[in-house]
């Protein structure tokens, strides 16, 4: 194991997180906008919407770095609503850092990630919020629905979008950490790893930290033992299976995979749903297997049985005609 490897050292999602907006990676459309915003010295509030781990508040810092360089901590506030929801957090820990004093800079800013776990009321009250103190304070709002944020903060910020990073982008960064690291990945380890990411950085950076710190090189069988990830090609089989009527073997795969190989029921759903249009399926075929998807996610989420729910959906398949 390599020095860098060693225990203790710092966790490589920190060590390798964007320290400025030409290290964003996969949303240069995005970070070209507000460069122009930055050297006209005119950033409006903003609103980032999009899953995890695809930048957002790799943004909102480096965006904090660029204008305020080193003393960027002193004039950038970061809250987590998921954490602090409630109003009064708008109203005393915002409104308090809002209204203290500082000097060198027209505004300062203020981070909200998570914003769509505010409550409807804290949101009234921070709208209110950002009225009062639009004169020296821009906010960015990180979430991953926008739909929950209220149209009144909506229509006060410049809304941007951050879709799951292309492959591309996530293998380019996974090579040059382990470029860095001294780590060997072969050709199907880098195909595994951003297959397990689906487009999240951070799962990428953390799958590669946790094969890397197994000795040899990283490939396909050591990144789904450490990531928990079914094969594609195990799930394609199950469904495969039970689509031509053997209910029997299908479920036998589907038991490995939850029992043997501890993968969670929501995650089988998910490489489901994101691998069923490269199967080999009519289109009458796949829409019906993303209608029983669709059915057995919604039960999932409600708190039923995750073995039976996913057995009742190869069930389904097994008797489609």
């Amino acid at each position: 194991m390599s020095e860098s490897q060693a225990p203790g050292r710092e966790v490589w999602i920190e060590k390798y997180r964007p320290q400025s907006l030409d290290e964003v990676l996969g949303h240069e459309q995005i970070t070209s906008r507000i460069e122009s915003y930055i050297e006209k010295n005119d950033l409006p509030h903003l609103l980032f919407a999009g899953p995890p781990g695809v930048g957002k508040t790799a943004t909102s810092v480096s965006i904090a770095k660029e204008i305020y360089g080193d003393e960027w901590r002193e004039n950038f506030l970061e809250l987590n609503a998921s954490d602090e929801r409630g109003i009064d957090v708008v109203r005393d820990r915002i409104k308090s850092f809002a209204r203290s004093s500082f000097g060198g800079y027209n505004y300062r800013i203020i981070f909200l990630d998570e914003a769509d776990a505010l409550t409807s009321d804290a949101q009234s009250a921070l709208r209110r919020t950002m009225e009062q103190f639009s004169h020296n304070t821009r906010f960015i709002l990180s979430c991953n629905y926008s739909s929950k944020i209220i149209d009144p903060i909506q229509s006060r910020c410049t809304v941007f979008r951050f879709s799951p990073l292309s492959d591309e982008a996530v293998a380019e960064q996974i090579d040059r950490i382990a470029t860095n690291e001294g780590i060997d990945i072969v050709e199907d380890g880098m195909d595994a790893l951003v297959y397990s990411a689906a487009g999240d950085m951070r799962k990428a950076i953390n799958d590669l930290q946790a094969a890397g710190t197994l000795d040899g090189t990283v490939d396909e069988e050591t990144v789904y033992a450490v990531t928990s990830t079914a094969r594609p090609e195990e799930i394609k089989k199950m469904v495969q299976l039970a689509l031509d009527g053997d209910f029997t073997a299908a479920r036998s795969i589907l038991d490995t995979l939850l029992t043997e190989e501890g993968i969670a029921g929501g995650d089988i759903i998910d490489q489901l749903h994101r691998s069923v249009w490269e199967y080999d399926l009519s289109d009458r075929e796949a829409v019906y297997v993303m209608d029983r998807i669709g059915e057995t996610d919604y039960r999932l989420t409600v708190g039923a049985n995750e073995q039976v729910q996913l057995e009742a959906l190869l069930a389904g398949l097994a008797l489609e005609e």
